[in-house]
């Protein structure tokens, strides 16, 4: 008996005036009716070509088999061939089944941050390939497409209407007074806040929190905010299913405040999901905030209280709905699962889980353990002591990784996020590298895997990759240590030859991906629950399921076989779900070794 699953509620037109009209008047008060009105016009013109003028509403917003590939769009090159060609041409002969969705990441022409600081919104960087790929790839799996809408590349045409006094880009950018103290201002990077511009009206200061490369648009100016609507609704028409809001925690400044998580900001995602409601039912809005968890919850725009109860964060409408984000990243998962494989003890990863909360239908996580980006250090706030954290971050150095630095309050830098591959953070524990590599990894796999919401994988963390510290030397860059480029025909000999990483991580993790996207028991809204165990095991339950199926993952995280003393396992039936046959019961677990075990209702 299948989950009961949530639909994608339409939104009428009436009910999407309402809604965008509450926004509108706390974003912008007086001119909340102006732009209402060039906001309906704007989706007039678009409708006819959205997905809900063909497409039935009346589908799930996601399942069991839903499991995402993250990649850029030139991870695997192979000679003259679009890149764009040759990652579709690898998922259909590796990976026909393994994905329901893959995160193309940033794929327009760009001029830093592989791909973060955009030109052009509209177009494919030619580079990559052309929006034909794109298609192709939307055909077969669900796209998720990122909008980059905090900041915009200096060599955008926006950027040069800027400079030359000219609209529309004359107003889209943030001027201050460089004297103005903007010490309350929550920074992510540790360079300048403000950066110097030569324009035809003398030097000026603008707000750039990523780069000087990277400048902040002005969405307290309602012509930035239809842009960027016009641009999603755009992204829309060429087949995007989920769309990731890319550093909306910063969206909107405000000087005297910490520029982070305003209430203006949640407004706008809030009228960006009433957008999508409206012209696309379906679509799912993911997003990407870098921060402690419960900040990072914010964005479904539920707030959990003292007594278990939900409520709006902020906002006039008092029903507890969910009218935010559909998705957001489980931020604290990276860390805590590094420190949980590193240490060998699970409680602590344990007591985070078990403080997640109950979410209501239309909301679930996206679980990760690699992106593009690296294991964000904020997430561990509240979670693990200083001293801990220290321990981390000297083990990451050991194995071969980086640090990156964010400036705090008074100016100073402190520890932002650790770069390194995940595969090379898995080299060994406190006591240094060791045999364990490949199984520690894999461990770290199975327990995303099992989680209640959507899994998420990095390609390198498909291929097993190493550090690229060539990448790092070339670019100047720490990050690019984990976005290493692929040769086809060198990670296809990987792929085929006997005793590689490469090959061993790959064959382990499509398989179990195989076996996962046919159990109900990991749909994103199967009840989880963590059973009590010793630090030495993480072990989880989901479901029971309408019927009673209920799934339990075991995990010994440490690099010692430990006994499976677990009152739970007494009861009969169990069957090993990744071998297919009843579970005969062991005394102990080897290290590092993962269960599924399951008991059909």
């Amino acid at each position: 008996m299948p989950l009961p699953r949530s639909l994608a509620p339409p939104l009428n037109e009436a009910a999407f005036s309402a809604r965008a009209r509450e926004h509108l008047d706390l974003l912008y008060g007086p001119r909340r009716d102006e732009v209402l009105r060039r906001l309906l016009t704007l989706l007039s013109h678009h409708r006819g070509a959205m997905p809900s003028a063909t497409t039935p509403v009346a589908a799930p917003l996601w399942s069991e088999r839903d499991q995402w590939l993250i990649a850029y769009g030139d991870s695997l090159l192979d000679g003259d061939t679009p890149p764009l060609a040759v990652l579709q041409a690898f998922l259909e002969a590796r990976l026909p089944d393994s994905f329901s969705g893959v995160h193309v990441l940033p794929f327009f022409p760009w001029s830093s941050d592989d791909g973060f600081s955009v030109i052009h919104y509209r177009e494919v960087d030619p580079a990559l390939g052309d929006w034909h790929h794109l298609h192709r790839l939307a055909e077969r799996k669900d796209l998720i497409v990122d909008l980059v809408l905090n900041h915009v590349s200096r060599e955008s045409l926006w950027f040069v209407d800027y400079l030359s006094g000219s609209l529309p880009g004359r107003d889209y950018f943030i001027e201050m007074d460089p004297d103005t103290d903007l010490s309350d201002v929550v920074r992510p990077r540790s360079s300048p806040l403000l950066v110097p511009v030569a324009t035809r009206r003398g030097t000026r200061h603008l707000w750039a929190t990523f780069s000087e490369d990277q400048i902040d648009l002005n969405f307290a100016n309602p012509d930035v905010l239809l842009e960027f609507i016009g641009i999603l609704l755009f992204y829309l028409e060429q087949g995007a299913r989920v769309i990731r809001l890319d550093a909306i925690a910063y969206l909107w400044k405000e000087s005297g405040t910490p520029c982070i998580h305003l209430p203006q900001t949640h407004e706008v995602v809030r009228l960006l999901r009433a957008v999508v409601d409206h012209m696309a039912p379906g679509t799912l809005l993911l997003t990407e905030t870098n921060v402690p968890h419960r900040e990072n919850l914010s964005y479904f725009g539920l707030d959990r209280l003292p007594d278990g109860g939900l409520e709006r964060l902020s906002g006039a409408m008092h029903d507890p709905v969910p009218d935010e984000a559909h998705l957001v990243y489980q931020f604290p998962l990276p860390p805590l699962l590094l420190h949980t494989l590193t240490s060998g003890e699970a409680a602590t990863l344990a007591r985070w889980l078990e403080s997640l909360p109950e979410l209501p239908p239309g909301c679930s996580y996206v679980n990760f353990t690699a992106s593009h980006d690296g294991i964000g250090v904020r997430p561990l706030e509240g979670w693990l002591p200083a001293h801990e954290v220290e321990a981390l971050l000297e083990l990451m150095h050991r194995f071969g990784g980086f640090v990156s630095m964010r400036a705090d309050p008074r100016g100073q830098d402190i520890p932002y996020e650790i770069n390194i591959t995940w595969f090379e953070a898995m080299k060994g524990t406190r006591r240094g590298a060791d045999p364990w590599q490949v199984e520690r990894f894999l461990c770290s796999q199975h327990l995303m895997l099992a989680l209640q919401g959507i899994p998420a994988l990095y390609v390198h963390s498909l291929t097993a990759t190493l550090n690229d510290l060539e990448g790092v030397e070339r670019s100047g860059r720490l990050r690019a240590i984990n976005r290493r480029r692929w040769q086809r025909r060198e990670l296809e000999e990987l792929l085929d030859s006997r005793n590689t990483s490469t090959r061993e991580v790959f064959l382990a993790l499509t398989r179990r991906l195989a076996v996962r996207r046919r159990e109900p028991c990991f749909h994103p809204d199967a009840p989880q629950r963590v059973i009590p165990a010793p630090p030495a095991l993480l072990v989880l339950e989901r479901g029971p399921l309408p019927d009673g199926r209920r799934l339990l993952a075991i995990h010994n995280v440490t690099d010692r076989r430990q006994p499976l003393a677990l009152d739970v396992l007494d009861a009969p039936g169990w069957i090993d779900l990744l071998e297919d046959v009843p579970w005969t019961r062991e005394s102990s677990l080897a290290p590092y070794r993962s269960l599924w075990l399951l008991a059909p209702g």
